[in-house]
């Protein structure tokens, strides 16, 4: 637990600077660099048997559509075209087995998608006009809600969650992340100004931390199919920096929503 704290505090101290000083380009950047390991985390769990081709495709290729999809969206269906004809192409004539091709075809036309498109909103919700206050939002409620899971998990921890994929994970886990969740919502919200009022402020901790449970448990699922334990090593006590981001990938997402609901003006927000 010790390194698993410790990693943690030297995160927040490199990443709370570069996102209150740095601005746009600083999400971008520590955007891309987190895409970057977590595609070469992705084709080591997807494709042992092809890592060189895997990173060739989806190191690059990821990188392209999440910079398309952040910056250009427009360009977005063409650029998922052009990665899902090479994730085809490129096993078709480097593998010989025809199965063994299908399936590294299917896993880099997935990984070229999972954290590249997934992870684009959060660009989006940097650009609103309290976007940075809204990306703190969700970085609160996602990471505060995975904390407050460990430690109410760890030490409350008796009923299992989803066993089948994730053992570990307990509903005293799940009620002890929503209370978290919606702590750091409203703290963030009163500290950093969100346009919200209190009540939605709540309403999205909750929703957005049980996105983020969701999302953890998908890339358990992934995990486990690829008979894998952590996605890499670069966080002592965290795994890899796709275990770290895997549940912002869905609660990114649904904020995003909630903001075109709001920009609609079809909730009273």
């Amino acid at each position: 637990m010790g390194k698993r704290v410790l990693a943690a505090l030297v995160g927040l101290a490199v990443l709370l600077p570069a996102l209150i000083w740095g601005g746009m380009v600083a999400v971008l950047v520590i955007a891309s660099l987190a895409l970057l390991i977590a595609q070469d985390e992705y084709a080591g769990m997807a494709l042992p048997e092809a890592k060189g081709m895997g990173r060739g495709i989806l190191l690059p290729g990821g990188l392209a559509i999440f910079l398309v999809a952040a910056l250009a969206p427009d360009w977005l269906i063409p650029a998922v075209s052009v990665g899902f004809m090479l994730a085809l192409l490129v096993p078709m004539f480097a593998t010989a087995d025809v199965k063994l091709a299908a399936t590294q075809a299917v896993r880099l036309g997935f990984g070229l998608i999972y954290v590249p498109v997934m992870l684009a909103p959060l660009i989006w919700i940097r650009r609103e006009e309290d976007g940075l206050a809204l990306v703190f939002f969700v970085l609160a409620i996602t990471w505060l809600g995975d904390t407050g899971a460990y430690f109410a998990g760890r030490f409350m921890g008796k009923t299992p969650l989803f066993p089948r994929v994730s053992p570990k994970k307990t509903r005293e886990g799940l009620y002890g992340g929503v209370v978290f969740a919606v702590a750091g919502a409203l703290g963030v919200w009163w500290i950093g100004g969100v346009a919200l009022p209190w009540w939605s402020v709540v309403a999205l901790g909750v929703v957005l931390d049980l996105a983020g449970v969701v999302g953890d448990l998908a890339e358990s699922l992934l995990k486990r199919a690829f008979e894998v334990k952590d996605s890499g090593w670069i966080m002592p006590g965290h795994g890899g920096i796709l275990d770290r981001i895997d549940s912002l990938l869905f609660s990114a997402p649904l904020l995003w929503v909630a903001l075109l609901i709001r920009g609609q003006e079809v909730l009273p927000w």
